[in-house]
């Protein structure tokens, strides 16, 4: 049965209409490729196929989950971000916000490296403070000549063969306080070239309480060094030939000649001979890493010390009556009539450390039990310790020693 409103069928042989809205009377639609009553056409314009419903998605499924957002829900702003305000009605669409800035996270900063500490041993503190306080007073007059104030502290190293050296002398606490110069002298030379070379290490060191102590120290040091200098040929094929009676007798007549220039001089100053002297020590390193042997020498305060195995020896006993030739490792006893001469000829071993020092440091080394284990553990390990390391393990202090301290030690390796 027909549905009602539906156009009828034409009868047999009839065309159908063009337009089926015409048979309802209707007005027909416009061609889009005529020109209407604006006089425009919009010429071989194809109109796309209308599109179809969209498939149905299964029941159940949030709409977060289909992709499809709320309706209505503004996007998601990213956080610490502001929205921007659209007013209501103004038919704009609203603008996600602008994403956030990132931050620099500020670099670590490095990690503080350690820097060598001057400490103290035992409960009590030493009376004087640890760094240098006032400088001492310079004599406009003094100036004129080549010699410079002697600075507070004095630092040297070297390396040859199988030793290391480490060499510092640094004013006493109580002249830093009294703002006195310091009177320790330290000289380190190489003479020759080659592995007939020698090192030389003097050092020297006065009262505190004579005038003059540092000049008599210096000269003594200077006038020494250039007699060993002048000697070096002689001195090193000795050393490595094992001549120690012949070293011994020659290196008393070069340290008698230095204290004899310190008497001339103490005379043209008129000051009594023992104000205008100095103790000295002085050590011969050869360069040849085959030769193994370290000669010490000296006169008056100071000391020589070896840490050998974990514990330290003195190679300076109190001076005695001979008691037979020397031999070995053994120290030769004192001459008759030279009994401040000091004289030792060592062979070195392997983890050997030898400390040559003056007074300042020499006498808290036989007294103090709690510098040398110190110093034994600080010293004891396999690698030497750099300039800087050994300043600072010289200037551990002790209540009660505040003069001048200068050593010069050595790694065997």
């Amino acid at each position: 049965m027909a549905g009602a409103g539906l156009p009828q069928a034409p009868s047999a042989g009839a065309p159908w209409s063009q337009d089926p809205r015409a048979d309802a009377g209707a007005p027909p639609l416009r061609d889009p490729r005529e020109g209407g009553a604006t006089g425009y056409a919009l010429g071989g314009v194809r109109v796309p196929p209308v599109r179809g419903p969209e498939p149905a998605q299964p029941p159940g499924l949030p709409a977060e989950r289909r992709g499809v957002p709320h309706e209505g829900a503004p996007p998601e702003a990213p956080p610490g971000a502001r929205a921007v305000e659209v007013p209501a009605g103004s038919g704009a669409r609203r603008k996600p916000p602008p994403p956030p800035t990132p931050t620099q996270e500020p670099a670590p900063s490095p990690p503080a490296a350690d820097r060598p500490e001057v400490r103290h041993l035992g409960d009590r503190a030493p009376t004087y403070a640890a760094e240098p306080g006032t400088l001492p007073l310079t004599d406009p007059a003094s100036l004129n000549g080549w010699t410079p104030p002697a600075p507070d502290t004095v630092l040297e190293g070297a390396r040859y063969g199988t030793y290391t050296l480490r060499a510092a002398s640094l004013r006493g606490d109580s002249a830093r306080f009294r703002g006195e110069a310091r009177r320790d002298v330290l000289l380190t030379a190489r003479f020759g070239a080659g592995d007939d070379a020698l090192v030389l290490v003097a050092l020297a060191g006065g009262d505190r309480a004579a005038p003059g102590a540092g000049e008599a120290a210096a000269e003594l040091c200077h006038t020494v060094a250039g007699a060993v200098g002048r000697s070096r040929e002689r001195l090193a094929e000795d050393i490595r030939a094992g001549r120690r009676d012949a070293l011994r007798s020659g290196l008393q007549r070069l340290t008698d000649r230095g204290y004899g220039r310190l008497r001339v001089r103490a005379a043209e100053l008129g000051l009594a001979e023992e104000t205008y002297a100095a103790g000295l020590r002085g050590l011969l390193l050869p360069v040849d890493p085959a030769c193994r042997t370290r000669v010490c020498f000296g006169a008056g305060a100071g000391g020589l010390f070896r840490l050998r195995e974990g514990a330290w020896q003195d190679l300076e006993p109190a001076a005695g009556p001979p008691a037979g030739p020397p031999g070995g490792d053994e120290p030769a006893a004192p001459a008759p009539g030279a009994a401040c001469f000091r004289f030792r000829a060592t062979v070195a071993r392997p983890g050997d450390v030898l400390l040559l020092c003056s007074g300042g440091l020499a006498e808290p080394m036989r007294e103090e039990e709690l510098l040398c284990a110190e110093l034994a553990a600080r010293w004891g390990r396999p690698q030497p310790p750099g300039l800087a390391a050994f300043l600072a393990d010289t200037q551990l202090r002790l209540k009660g020693y505040a003069d001048d301290r200068t050593a010069a030690a050595v790694w065997e390796a």
